[in-house]
Order: C-alpha cells, then sequence, then structure tokens
C-alpha cells in the first residue's frame, strides 16, 4: 500500500495554466513574424521553455511532488541549454577553424546575419 497522498487541483488552475498556454502559443507565432537576427531561436527557445515547464508544473504536477524531481527536471533543462549553446558555438564559429566549410549551409538563413 502506497503512502503517498494525492494532490488534486482546482479546475479553475488548470483553465489558467491551459490559458497561459495558448497566449503562449500565440505569442511563438507572432513572434517567428518578427526579425531578431540570430536571437530567433534564442527567443523560441525561451517560449518553449516556458510552455513545458508549466506543462511540467501543473499537469504533470510536478510543483506538488517531491522535489528531487523538480531538480532532475531542471538539472535536465540546464544540460539541454548547455548543449544547444554549444552546438550554436560550432555552427557560427566553423569558419574560423575550416576555410573550407566557411559557407553558410543555407546561404538564406537569418541565423547567419
Amino acid at each position: 500500500m502506497s503512502t503517498a497522498s494525492h494532490h488534486v487541483l482546482p479546475l479553475r488552475l488548470y483553465l489558467t495554466v491551459g490559458f497561459a498556454l495558448f497566449v503562449l502559443t500565440v505569442v511563438t507565432v507572432g513572434v517567428s513574424f518578427i526579425h531578431f537576427g540570430g536571437f530567433n531561436l534564442v527567443v523560441a527557445m525561451l517560449i518553449a521553455s516556458i510552455k513545458g515547464s508549466l506543462v511540467a508544473l501543473y499537469f504533470m504536477h510536478l510543483k506538488y511532488d517531491n522535489k528531487f524531481y523538480l531538480s532532475i527536471f531542471l538539472i535536465s533543462l540546464l544540460f539541454l541549454a548547455v548543449f544547444i549553446i554549444l552546438t550554436m558555438f560550432d555552427t557560427l564559429n566553423r569558419g574560423q577553424i575550416y576555410m573550407e566549410k566557411d559557407r553558410p549551409i543555407k546561404e538564406e538563413a537569418v541565423i547567419y546575419d
């Protein structure tokens, strides 16, 4: 028999978080039409991280569960961010190491501005 207690959240909280996710989705679509240069990926990842965190915290009850699971979630987000940043450094600085790879893979990509 399990000794863990279930945490029941009110419907209003679920609807509020769902509405916030809907608003963030609209913001994501709206921001996709704005040219931020190399920061387009940063803005998109920031919004996606906020949306993913809301889902994990409220719909998956991570906020009310054991704090160890929350720390594992945050550490995994940190590692994901580090790996994406390292990949971006590699992609943006290839021409400084390998002169034959100095041109972008896709010439019209805005990340190379």
